[in-house]
């Protein structure tokens, strides 16, 4: 195994160690202490110890293998940046031992400007102003030089220039990208490696008894894409639907079910519309003071545990399941539920678990929990005046559970943007109390803006109502298939074709439209703007990808066993357009670093359509198929049809992330 893989594995455990020795101490802090939890945390203090000292071993392995003139290793699915970090850090170590910490900075240079290499190591400046702070007059060009020179031999560097006020310039190496692409032909689309952590990702939560609304659909969707990013990049990714499935509304649900449906316990109630139920439910609550009552005294028996009344519960769940199911088919959403029922013992384990640490604090009958010791901003309620719990509760035994129970160190919530001082404040109380540590724990709120009319407010129907997910969705596939048929597609389709056709555009776009701009914004949901086959829409990029399979199809040669045919043919980059397509090619993983990192999308989405519009460049400046005037077929370029195969490669595995659906004729 060479050194940096065997580096990267390390690292990998080290970082579990750190997380159980968090963990065990954590185990220790809330049961007190005892001789076992203390052995097996020194057993493992005594691990870490030796894994830190393999690593310096490693390390300067490295360095000395660097100072010999050694070459560093690189793999065909290696992030180029993160290589590129680690050849600098190397250099500056061995030039600027003293500022061997100094981050990296590595900047991909425009693509207009190509003649300045591909990439560049910006740092020679900021180490020139270090540098003269203790009395050294360096140049940064002197610097800049002093770090070309200490770089160590990477396959993936064609060469190094130092430029301008002290900029070293990277000339990516063709050879490298041309195996690169090989390997990815044969081999597929393979994750960058990263250190892999179990990843709970809480996304979109609709309530029982309500139908889903366009309000859900950009967590949804968001949520789904990360889950997908995150599972091929190889984390152990954990889906969880966390329904509104509790709560005092269930008591006038259960208590107008019994009169409407008096026989329920032997026969399934024909509930046709829920949305329809739970309104004349309420509208009994707010005007019958007799209805009003038998619900709260339904409430009781549904948290005691009465048989009927779960029973009940259970069939009114059971009704809202089965309509969000067919949401999440359509839109090809996987998802388990965990409902705020599934807290409710733990919910009675956390308030223990506070009172134990005198984080709770009467207020005016109410248990508060204040988030950090200053007792500033908006205090946690964790018990209401009545005895009940309240949703801070419910969040609060919910992150215990996940990094306690599941055993999580990476939990995510995609939730709107609204909730971001509610999730802000779970975030740091869990912190206070000991069950989250930073050190060992990662906690995001995904947050996103609304959908907005083409009038720039809200999202409603006419009628002002909010717009049901389902009707969003069947007005989806209305569009699409009017533009499928507006462009001839139904006189050259199968029936089976068309179908697909039209089921891909509808909801590709639909969630392309999403995910294409930053979460963080608003955006103005347009079906005209969507369904646009130029620019950067679902439809373009789909379009694209059918004409790029379509190549090797109508060669008249068979590109069945990629394999096989690269025995027999190079990859040739010669032409600069071959060139310019394979490094937007493989700056792939980079994007997906990026895109988990930050957990945004929309950079997924820039990097498909610069590929789209690269590959059109291509394909108008390098023929692929050369015909006669007879448009027979007299020359055939393997090399470049394999270039597109690898485009359509990293294009598949984009969409598929994306939650994109590409058809094989559109």
């Amino acid at each position: 195994m060479g050194l940096n893989v065997e580096l990267k594995k390390l690292e990998e455990l080290e970082l579990e160690t750190q997380r159980l020795a968090a963990q065990l101490q954590s185990s220790k802090a809330n049961n007190g202490s005892a001789d076992q939890t203390d052995d097996d945390l020194l057993k493992l203090q005594v691990e870490n110890t030796k894994l830190k000292h393999r690593l310096a071993i490693l390390r300067q392995s490295i360095a000395e293998e660097s100072k010999a003139g050694g070459s560093i290793e690189v793999q065909e699915n290696s992030s180029i940046t993160e290589h590129l970090h680690f050849v600098f850090a190397q250099a500056i170590a061995l030039a600027f031992p003293e500022y061997k910490d100094t981050p990296v900075s590595i900047a991909p240079v425009n693509s207009a400007s190509a003649k300045f290499g591909d990439y560049q190591c910006n740092n020679a400046m900021k180490l020139a102003k270090q540098l003269k702070e203790k009395g050294i007059n360096k140049s940064p060009g002197d610097i800049a030089t002093e770090i070309q020179r200490n770089c160590p031999v990477s396959p993936l560097i064609e060469k190094l220039e130092v430029a301008g006020a002290g900029f070293v310039n990277v000339f990516l190496s063709k050879n490298y990208a041309s195996q690169a692409l090989s390997g990815l032909l044969r081999n597929g689309v393979k994750p960058p490696p990263v250190p892999k952590r179990r990843v709970l990702i809480d996304f979109s939560s609709p309530n029982i008894a309500k139908q889903m609304h366009v309000g859900h659909l950009r967590s949804t969707i968001i949520g789904e894409s990360i889950c997908r990013l995150l599972e091929f990049l190889q984390h152990d990714v954990v889906r969880i639907n966390h329904l509104g499935d509790w709560g005092t509304q269930f008591g006038m649900l259960i208590a107008h079910l019994e009169d409407r449906f008096p026989n329920f316990l032997n026969e399934s109630p024909p509930i046709g519309d829920l949305q329809v139920f739970y309104k004349e439910s309420k509208k009994r609550f707010d005007e019958d003071e007799e209805f009003k009552k038998r619900a709260y005294s339904r409430v009781v028996s549904l948290q005691s545990g009465e048989p009927n009344s779960i029973k009940a519960w259970q069939l009114i769940c059971d009704v809202s399941r089965k309509e969000f199911q067919t949401i999440y088919n359509r839109l090809d959403v996987s998802i388990q539920e965990r409902g705020e029922s599934f807290y409710q013992s733990r919910m009675l384990s956390v308030v223990e678990f506070l009172r134990k640490k005198n984080l709770l604090e009467p207020d005016e009958g109410r248990e508060i929990m204040w988030p950090d010791e200053s007792k500033t901003g908006i205090p946690l309620t964790i018990v209401k005046s009545d005895g009940g719990f309240t949703y801070d509760t419910s969040d609060m035994a919910a992150i215990r559970h996940r990094l306690e129970e599941e055993k999580c160190s990476w939990i995510i919530y995609v939730v709107d943007a609204g909730q971001s001082t509610h999730f802000n404040t779970i975030f740091k109380a869990a912190e206070r109390c000991g069950i989250l540590d930073r050190a060992v724990h990662r906690v995001d709120h995904v947050q996103f803006g609304v959908v907005l009319g083409e009038d720039g407010k809200k999202f409603k129907t006419r009628s002002g109502d909010t717009v049901k997910l389902s009707d969003l969705l069947d007005e989806g596939m209305k569009r699409s298939l009017n533009q499928l048929e507006s462009r001839g597609r139904n006189d050259v389709l199968t029936p089976q074709e068309l179908k697909d056709a039209q089921e891909a555009v509808a909801y590709s776009c639909i969630k392309y439209a999403d995910l294409c701009h930053n979460r963080i914004s608003d955006y103005i949901f347009s079906f005209d703007k969507m369904l646009e086959d130029r620019g950067n829409t679902a439809v373009y990029l789909l379009y694209t990808y059918t004409r790029i399979c379509s190549i090797a199809r109508n060669s008249g040669e068979d590109f069945s066993d990629l394999a096989k045919v690269l025995e027999g043919v190079n990859i040739d980059l010669s032409h600069e357009k071959e060139w310019k397509l394979a490094k937007t090619l493989l700056k792939m993983h980079d994007i997906l670093i990026k895109c988990s990192n930050e957990l945004f999308l929309h950079f997924l989405c820039e990097f498909c359509y610069e590929v789209c519009t690269v590959f059109t460049e291509f394909y108008d400046s390098c023929y692929c198929i050369e015909k006669n005037k007879a448009g027979e077929i007299i020359a055939v370029n393997r090399s470049r049809i394999l270039l597109c195969e690898a485009t359509a490669a990293v294009l598949r595995q984009s969409f598929f992330i994306l939650g994109l659906k590409p058809v094989a004729k559109i």
